[in-house]
């Protein structure tokens, strides 16, 4: 069993930046993929970024690409997601989800901390 949760959402204005972080309980935290979803009111949930087990490989949607950075310290049971340069349009809540590797869906999600983004 996993839980997961996540700190850092705020309200801000365009151009600026944000750390969110996921810490996770239980053991073998470095065994899961972890991803970053957001939800938009009147949306469904976005993966928005992965890090693989080891943090060698990332994914990251395209309109998040070059602005957004996923890091894990597996150290630390904490994985991270670094976002410059927000726009309105990132204003959503975002979650974060740990996924065994061999599964398909994501096996367990934290609570989600609300991200505004002003003009």
């Amino acid at each position: 069993q996993v839980q997961l949760v996540e700190s850092g959402g705020g309200l801000v204005q365009a151009g600026a930046s944000l750390r969110l972080s996921c810490a996770a309980s239980g053991r073998a935290f470095s065994r899961y993929v972890m991803g970053w979803f957001r939800q938009a009111p009147g949306k469904e949930r976005e993966l928005v970024a992965r890090i693989s087990s080891s943090g060698i490989s990332t994914y990251y949607t395209d309109s998040v690409k070059g602005r957004f950075t996923i890091s894990r310290d597996n150290a630390k049971n904490t994985v991270y997601l670094q976002m410059n340069n927000l726009k309105p349009e990132d204003t959503a809540d975002y979650y974060c989800g740990a996924r065994i590797r061999s599964h398909d869906t994501y096996d367990y999600w934290g609570q989600g901390t609300q991200v505004t983004v002003s003009s």
